[in-house]
């Protein structure tokens, strides 16, 4: 996996945020060197925020995300508007774009509540005062000023100098390598801290119609590429060349696909470690102690109740699709088929009052999402007071193998009751 096809759930999301009008698409093209976004003197030419992923040095593969004018009206700009506001949950740091030719009024109450909002979420904030170029130094001076003063970061930039010098924004760039999350430049890992040097992983990978045809699904390639950054093995079967490789090796864990948990549970002996691809994700994404709590609370749903299945991918559902089809079925010969089964795709998920009439939100593993946006998920849930796990710890659950599920991550286990 080289950094040009790093999915975008590893990549550092900038999001682009301002008034119509301020330079907020030739801020981008300026920082890439490329003409990413459309500019225009039109108010309101950015409509849905427009996703970018770029190779961005020296933080790395980055994908920016163009936003519509925060201060946009009427009926389509207020659609606009919550359009934006929905990328907050998933950006990790905001440029918070400002024209400096509008003086006094460069800076008000829309900005103010951008950098509430960015508050709230605990995102880094850079503010690029521009189009200095046309305005005056007194003016440009007393923004930045006002702007420090506040302990916001304020760096004068001309989108149109720097785009025609094609010189890649240089203060721009030294800034947000200094206000990028550590975890960027040494992500956390995903199995290999928990196994011991020198030993290896055996990784139990079913292909069915979910896996790309000539390709393995992204969180098993992703597990596999952080075993081997950690100079540790791993062996890669089929379920049904489990026993074999059993016979033949002494793994130091072993993990699953979710969907084959009650297979592999069986013909793995007690003593090796056992977990999957899904749990081990939901450590590294979010928070694994409320998830492992949103499995238990399964036990106590009734016919009654409600369940949102929320799913990362925006695909198409297929036959026998975990989400659509196998998880509402467990759930159902469990509790009983009046239980109530709702599902949301892509980045549309509810606020906090709509999920209040959710009795557990069940969600996938999140393999194309940043931590930050898992992290506003499970925020959010935590906020209604609605239990939230993720489908390995729900099908663990299911089959009867919670504890062992998670016993190979003992410290989240013993936190919770």
């Amino acid at each position: 996996m080289n950094r040009l096809s790093t999915p975008k759930g590893l990549r550092l999301h900038i999001g682009v945020f301002g008034r119509r009008n301020v330079g907020k698409s030739s801020t981008l093209n300026a920082l890439t060197r490329q003409n990413l976004s459309i500019v225009s003197d039109v108010a309101g030419t950015t409509a849905d925020p427009v996703e970018k992923a770029v190779e961005f040095l020296p933080i790395g593969p980055v994908v920016f995300i163009d936003a519509a004018g925060i201060d946009d009206f009427g009926a389509l700009g207020e659609k606009r508007v919550a359009k934006t506001r929905q990328t907050f949950d998933r950006v990790d740091l905001a440029l918070i774009v400002v024209d400096a030719t509008r003086g006094d009024d460069a800076w008000g109450e829309f900005e103010e509540s951008l950098v509430d909002d960015m508050k709230t979420r605990s995102i880094p904030v850079l503010v690029v005062v521009n189009k200095i170029d046309a305005a005056e130094q007194e003016r440009v001076d007393a923004i930045c000023s006002s702007l420090t003063s506040r302990d916001l970061t304020a760096v004068p930039f001309s989108a149109k100098l720097d785009a025609a010098a094609k010189v890649g924004a240089p203060k721009l760039r030294e800034a947000l390598t200094k206000l990028a999350p550590d975890e960027f430049f040494a992500p956390p890992p995903i199995v290999s801290d928990l196994v011991e040097p020198g030993s290896f992983v055996l990784l139990v990978t079913p292909i069915d119609k979910e896996a790309p045809k000539g390709r393995l699904i992204l969180p098993q390639v992703q597990t596999i590429r952080d075993l081997l950054d950690a100079d540790l093995g791993c062996v890669v079967v089929k379920e049904n060349m489990l026993g074999e490789a059993l016979k033949r090796y002494k793994p130091a864990l072993v993990v699953t696909d979710s969907q084959a948990f009650k297979t592999v549970a069986a013909a793995t002996p007690d003593d090796v470690p056992l977990t999957s691809f899904s749990i081990l994700f939901a450590r590294q994404k979010g928070n694994l102690t409320a998830m492992l709590a949103g499995a238990r609370a399964i036990d106590a749903l009734t016919e009654t109740s409600r369940v949102l299945i929320a799913e990362a991918c925006a695909h198409h559902p297929i036959e026998e699709d975990i989400g659509t089809v196998k998880i509402p079925r467990a759930l159902r010969k469990k509790i009983g088929e009046g239980l109530t089964v709702d599902h949301v795709q892509g980045h549309d998920f509810p606020d906090v009052d709509a999920l209040r009439q959710y009795d557990l939100i069940i969600h996938c593993g999140a393999c194309m999402f940043n931590r930050r946006e898992m992290a506003s998920r499970i925020n959010r849930a935590l906020e209604a007071g609605t239990p939230i796990t993720n489908y390995g710890l729900a099908l663990a659950a299911l089959n009867g193998i919670l504890d062992r599920a998670v016993r190979p991550l003992a410290e989240p286990l013993n936190n919770v009751k």
